[in-house]
């Protein structure tokens, strides 16, 4: 059989053949071994999930109401999942007097303009609509505890966060570049040495194009491959935010409406088994205590299959 060579196309952010070619390999069953010992990996079925993120938050809100402590969150969005920590928050009667939250990015127009969350796209828009106004007034979180990106919040935001010392609770899942929040590994704004990108806090920056396309395929966007629907540029926490947290959860379990089909499968692989780069963004989690939740989808080999076309 012939064999033919080329090198990645250069719009691919992460390009190492031998990486990529040994990480590609890894099988199910060793996708969840790691020498960080503090990385724990799971994989579980694609049902379960989503709710290992519902049940920590309604456990932590639950602590923060009966010992009336502080609870600080960082949330990404759109998460219309939450609406069921909602409704178990008002079953529970769990009073978020002292719960802070704050989103973990939003979009941004060609010129780095913020969003408002009055936008019905936006992040922002999305963490009210989900959560906030869905519990009850009498026991939802002050307006003064839900922190959203603005332009005049933005170089502020990292300090926010910090003065509150750090989050207690930081949720995220690799989008298809690797990225972490909307630190991208092909952004201009985070193209710094490894040292420095560790603790570099929120920024406004440029979307990969494959983020466009991935966002394309979401709900909110008519899941028809908009390109021109999303918007090119994202206030979005930095590394610096992710190290600061004192807990973190990475979930991995995006596939294509219930399909076999996932582009995540190969940069999970990347960003858990690969090297800690900047330009793998959520390689960050295996210098950390993180617990990662891998679905079965996500986790399965990655192997040809000739009777499937898209």
């Amino acid at each position: 059989m012939a064999d033919f060579k080329f090198e990645p196309s250069k719009y691919v952010p992460f390009r190492d053949k031998e990486v990529i070619a040994r990480c590609r390999a890894i099988k199910r069953e060793d996708i969840d071994k790691h020498q960080n010992k503090d990385l724990k990996i799971r994989v579980l079925k694609d049902a379960d999930v989503p709710y290992m993120k519902m049940t920590d938050m309604v456990a932590r809100i639950k602590k923060s109401s009966d010992e009336g402590s502080q609870l600080v969150m960082i949330l990404p969005n759109p998460a219309p999942g939450d609406r069921h920590v909602a409704r178990l928050v008002n079953a529970m009667r769990l009073n978020c007097k002292n719960v802070h939250i704050f989103a973990m990015d939003e979009y941004a127009d060609e010129n780095g303009n913020i969003a408002p969350d009055t936008w019905e796209f936006g992040f922002g828009y999305a963490m009210k609509k989900n959560l906030v106004y869905q519990i009850d007034e009498s026991l939802r979180m002050p307006e003064k505890n839900v922190h959203v990106f603005t332009n005049k919040n933005i170089n502020d935001y990292g300090k926010m966060i910090a003065d509150m010392g750090g989050a207690d609770i930081c949720y995220s899942g690799p989008g298809w570049t690797g990225h972490v929040a909307f630190v991208e590994p092909d952004a201009p704004e985070f193209d710094l040495p490894l040292e420095e990108w560790l603790k570099t806090g929120p920024k406004v920056c440029t979307l990969s194009p494959f983020t466009l396309a991935q966002n394309s395929l979401h709900g909110s966007f008519g899941m028809s491959g908009d390109l021109s629907a999303v918007p090119p540029k994202a206030a979005t926490i930095g590394p610096a935010e992710v190290v600061g947290s004192k807990n973190r959860i990475d979930t991995h379990a995006l596939g294509v409406h219930g399909t076999a089909t996932s582009w995540q499968r190969l940069i999970t692989r990347l960003c858990l088994h690969g090297p800690v780069t900047p330009k793998l963004p959520t390689s960050i989690h295996q210098l950390l205590r993180t617990d990662v939740y891998i679905s079965e989808t996500s986790a399965m080999n990655i192997e040809p299959n000739w009777d499937k076309g898209y």
